[in-house]
């Protein structure tokens, strides 16, 4: 579910589940070996990409409407701690937004420590409050440090999604680049950010990602039970199941297909 290739001193982490990398619990447990493999790897820096027209979709919600509460239970500590190990990775992450960015798909996206997204159709968004649940502490913190703060209230209590010059505008990407030259890109950019010296770029993005990473843990010690209870709760997967039956209806299928 994650093929790891490698360029040099770049290592390009790339999501292949279906059409659109949505998450379900094995996507997790592969992406965690992914950065566990890249971190202990000689590469200098790692590149997140996609595959197709999307980066990642989020969440499979069908696999939680299916899986029911006991699955849920697994799935989202399993999230929480991905979104975790994203945000404090020692080696430089850049995100070769391919496509659709969407949910957790746009937080893994926000964790990197620069985001590129391929011009075109795709879109980026924080979608949780539509589907109906509340935002785990890491994925609410990733989001309130990469963007900036004028424009987080909207992100995050709106559901929208915007095209790539919108979402350069608000400042969710860093570049906007030519599709076909996405990979070559991320690949400069990634190169760039390898060749700091190791131990001062981990120093300074630690340092930089600090409050963050103090308010995610502390949240987290404060509301994961709660969050829980919520995710798994039957009024939180009808919302789920009726969220995800209206976008298969709508045509948009392509973003939650496993």
């Amino acid at each position: 579910m994650i093929d790891l290739e490698d360029r040099g001193p770049v290592t390009i982490l790339r999501m292949s589940r279906g059409k659109a990398n949505a998450m379900n619990i094995d996507l997790l447990v592969a992406f965690a070996d992914a950065l566990d493999r890249l971190e202990r790897s000689p590469a200098r820096a790692g590149i997140i990409t996609g595959q197709g027209t999307v980066f990642s979709a989020g969440v499979d919600l069908l696999a939680l409407v299916d899986g029911g509460p006991e699955y849920v239970r697994r799935f989202v500590p399993l999230m929480q701690r991905g979104f975790e190990r994203l945000a404090t990775f020692p080696k430089p992450l850049v995100a070769a937004v391919n496509g659709h960015a969407i949910a957790g798909g746009a937080i893994v996206m926000l964790a990197c420590d620069q985001r590129l997204l391929a011009r075109g159709k795709a879109r980026v968004g924080l979608t949780e409050v539509l589907v109906g649940v509340v935002f785990p502490a890491w994925a609410l913190e990733v989001a309130r440090f990469a963007t900036p703060p004028q424009h987080f209230a909207t992100l995050i209590c709106t559901g929208r999604t915007w095209l790539p010059d919108d979402a350069l505008a608000r400042g969710l990407v860093d570049e906007v680049v030519e599709p076909e030259r996405l990979l070559e890109r991320a690949i400069e950019v990634a190169e760039e950010l390898g060749a700091i010296p190791p131990a001062a770029f981990t120093a300074t993005k630690l340092a930089a990602r600090r409050p963050m990473i103090v308010a995610a843990r502390s949240e987290a010690k404060l509301t994961d039970a709660a969050l829980l209870e919520h995710w798994s709760s039957p009024t939180t997967v009808r919302h789920i199941a009726q969220f995800a039956k209206q976008t298969l209806k709508s045509g948009k299928n392509t973003l939650h297909e496993q």
